[in-house]
């Protein structure tokens, strides 16, 4: 069968992260997260500190926006603007991209879900949780009191929201932006994994 890409959006402490992982586990397939960091900083040599620090983040622009390359435009070693916000995106956008029909495999966050808009075989996922039930998540995982954890997830959220409609112009909790929205408090990490795993079969056949 087709090679496919699997991108998983997720709410801070809403466990996307683990879904994804789960689910590549039992697909026996590749799944990428913050490798993608380390793939680009390989690709371009740029310190990869420099994309830790503008990971689903965007630091503010007085001036300009985004040209909607997505990896087709990248700029040269010998600009000044060569380690920008928006050529790191870029060089990440490229790996996104070069991965999806290459194998199979589950790219967490990045905006992975709309650079490949476009693409066949892709299936677009969003977890999410209720507030509440991401704050216990946080503060057992991080030990943290329930108003710094809130505080984190405020703050995380809001990051990548703001990431997401600048490279976007899309509201990354939009329900449209996806295939499948699944609340993982709710149906729990496992059934998670299971809708996915019967979305697939759906798309693909039992052979998948």
């Amino acid at each position: 069968m087709a090679k496919f890409t699997i991108t998983i959006a997720r709410g801070f402490g809403s466990g996307g992260r683990t879904i994804g992982r789960m689910l590549a586990e039992r697909l026996g397939i590749a799944w990428y997260d913050q490798d993608l960091i380390k793939l680009a900083s390989e690709e371009s040599g740029i310190n990869i500190d420099l994309f830790g620090k503008a990971d689903e983040s965007k630091r503010a622009k007085l001036f300009g926006k985004y040209d909607g390359s997505f990896g087709e435009k990248i700029i040269s070693p010998s600009s000044g603007e060569f380690t920008s916000d928006d050529n790191l995106f870029n060089y990440q956008a490229k790996i996104i991209k070069s991965l999806h029909g290459k194998e199979s495999c589950i790219i967490v966050g990045r905006c992975a879900d709309y650079i490949l808009r476009d693409e066949p075989n892709v299936l677009r996922v969003f977890v999410y949780a209720s507030k509440e039930k991401c704050i216990e998540t946080v503060a057992n995982l991080y030990n943290l009191s329930d108003k710094e954890a809130e505080r984190q997830i405020d703050r995380i959220d809001r990051a990548r929201s703001t990431y997401y409609r600048y490279y976007t112009g899309q509201e990354w909790d939009n329900a449209r932006n996806y295939d499948l929205c699944l609340n993982s408090e709710i149906l729990g990490f496992d059934r998670c994994v299971d809708l996915i795993e019967q979305y697939l079969k759906v798309l693909y056949g039992e052979n998948m």
